[in-house]
């Protein structure tokens, strides 16, 4: 297998204090458990780097190697540069990152799939919010002002969390922006 650029999303580290990491320690762990071109974006555990294993082995080398240097049970979103790309490309014309509204991605942690995600979710509140997914990435957007009305608003209650990492319009958009660069 030739190498491929990746992208590693870990879920839940550095959010209100908890599950520290520090940025240049998970980029030195990376490139000391063997991947290349290693690089990290902002602090929320966003890590691009080239490895010529498959998606399933970097991501139990990536929750091991979480382990092994930080003592952390995190999981981890994988996937290619190209995957993100084509995601990106399939994104619905309403997650488009306007100011009244809110426009997460949500990266679905393998195993579970995004049509798994979305099942356990249930049916959304179409008056309130919009979602559509293709790949491993679940787009979902809602206005602010009826944000705490919607289903996908309060997944952070449900068993379902744990199968996803949320990430806004933004930073989605920058990552497939910097693996391609």
């Amino acid at each position: 297998m030739s190498s491929e650029t990746y992208i590693a999303l870990l879920r839940g580290i550095n959010v209100g204090g908890n599950n520290k990491i520090d940025m240049k320690q998970l980029k030195a762990a990376f490139a000391e458990a063997g991947f290349s071109d290693v690089r990290t974006y902002i602090n929320s555990g966003n890590v691009i780097f080239s490895s010529d294993k498959d998606d399933v082995a970097i991501q139990s080398a990536c929750e091991a190697l979480i382990f092994e240097h930080f003592g952390l049970h995190i999981s981890v979103a994988v996937l290619t540069v190209r995957e993100l790309s084509d995601a990106l490309s399939h994104a619905p014309k309403w997650w488009d990152g306007s100011a009244d509204s809110k426009h997460n991605a949500l990266f679905v942690i393998s195993p579970a799939t995004a049509a798994d995600i979305c099942a356990e979710v249930g049916e959304i509140k179409p008056e309130y919010e919009k979602v559509a997914y293709h790949g491993k990435l679940i787009f979902w957007s809602a206005p602010m002002a009826t944000f705490s009305r919607t289903r996908w608003g309060s997944v952070s209650k449900q068993s379902t969390y744990q199968k996803i990492t949320i990430r806004n319009f933004a930073t989605a958009n920058k990552l497939a922006e910097l693996a391609k660069g």
